[in-house]
């Protein structure tokens, strides 16, 4: 059996942002979102839940660009609408998919997302191929949406409805993920999306019992604590045995489309040793490993105020390479 590539990038950080952390941080902080006409849509789900779409303006012809964000994320995230201001230049369309709770409304049932939410991505990307059965349509995934996609795809193999992916600092193994994210500087990250996550959660506990302890939850400070506490709801045994199942890695194997997936050696979230090795990839799979670029960063360019963005380029250069030919 043939084996994936593992290639070095070209990406050269700027000279501004020397190490990872100024790379993760820049473009939360200081990418200013492209302006874009959007329009909303609820998707309904089987369960009696749905999940948010976003949709850039519709075109006659050309691709369809689905996306998935990272922890939470959504439509007005910087990296977000870089892609789909790339996805309106070419005269295709994009959609992002909130996952459940991400969106404006939240969601109906007692429950929210995680890094192996496929049967969500499944079901949405039948949706679209159903409803533009004569487009091709590609994705792409950033950080926990971009394990999500990689998870699918393995799922689907040769039945992926997909014609080629990419994903974005992808956390390949979650256990790796969640000890790292407790030591060090990279513990600032955890605790404030831990935040996030709480006070969604409790928002929400507000109008609806969620199947959990509440207490526990309260006091989980790492990522391990709260997703021992929300596993079962998820439907698995504990953080640990969430972390084996729902980890993107174990999938690459299985994956049939094209499909590049970019990566930074320094990225904070994660240690070098959850980064895939070729025995882990499928031929259609492409891993571009960067030795810096920090965690969904990839900065680059001389000019502090018009900074460049590797992910965009790559995304361009790979998706007109593969569909919409």
């Amino acid at each position: 059996m043939s084996k994936g590539k593992i290639i070095d990038s070209k990406f050269k950080t700027a000279y501004w942002l020397p190490e990872r952390h100024s790379q993760t941080l820049f473009p939360t902080l200081f990418r200013k979102p492209s302006l874009l006409s959007l329009t909303e849509e609820d998707l309904e789900l089987p369960d009696g839940d749905f999940v948010e779409l976003a949709w850039t303006e519709p075109t006659a012809s050309g691709p369809i660009i689905a996306l998935f964000h990272g922890l939470e994320g959504s439509v007005d995230s910087a990296y977000v609408r870089g892609v789909l201001s790339i996805v309106h230049d070419l005269g295709w369309q994009g959609v992002l998919m909130h996952f459940r709770t991400c969106g404006k409304k939240g969601n109906r049932l007692p429950r929210w997302y995680h890094s192996g939410d496929s049967p969500d991505i499944d079901y949405f990307i039948r949706f679209l191929r159903a409803r533009f059965p004569d487009r091709e349509i590609g994705a792409l995934g950033v950080s926990m949406g971009g394990n999500a996609l990689l998870k699918y795809i393995g799922e689907q193999g040769a039945d992926c409805p997909l014609s080629a992916a990419m994903a974005v600092s992808v956390p390949f193994d979650l256990a790796n993920t969640a000890k790292h994210l407790s030591t060090g500087f990279s513990r600032i990250y955890q605790q404030h999306l831990i935040r996030l996550v709480r006070k969604k959660v409790l928002d929400k506990h507000k109008t609806m019992q969620f199947p959990m302890d509440l207490d526990e939850f309260n006091k989980a400070n790492t990522f391990h604590q709260i997703d021992n506490v929300a596993a079962k709801m998820h439907g698995f045994k504990s953080a640990d045995d969430y972390y084996e199942k729902a980890s993107a890695r174990q999938f690459l194997k299985s994956i049939k489309i094209p499909t590049l997936v970019l990566h930074s050696e320094n990225d904070p979230f994660m240690t070098p040793a959850a980064i895939p090795c070729q025995d882990d990839l499928s031929s259609d799979v492409t891993l571009e490993l960067a030795k810096s670029g920090g965690h969904v960063g990839f900065v680059y360019g001389n000019n502090p105020f018009n900074p460049k963005y590797w992910i965009d380029k790559r995304f361009r250069e790979f998706f007109t390479s593969h569909i919409g030919a």
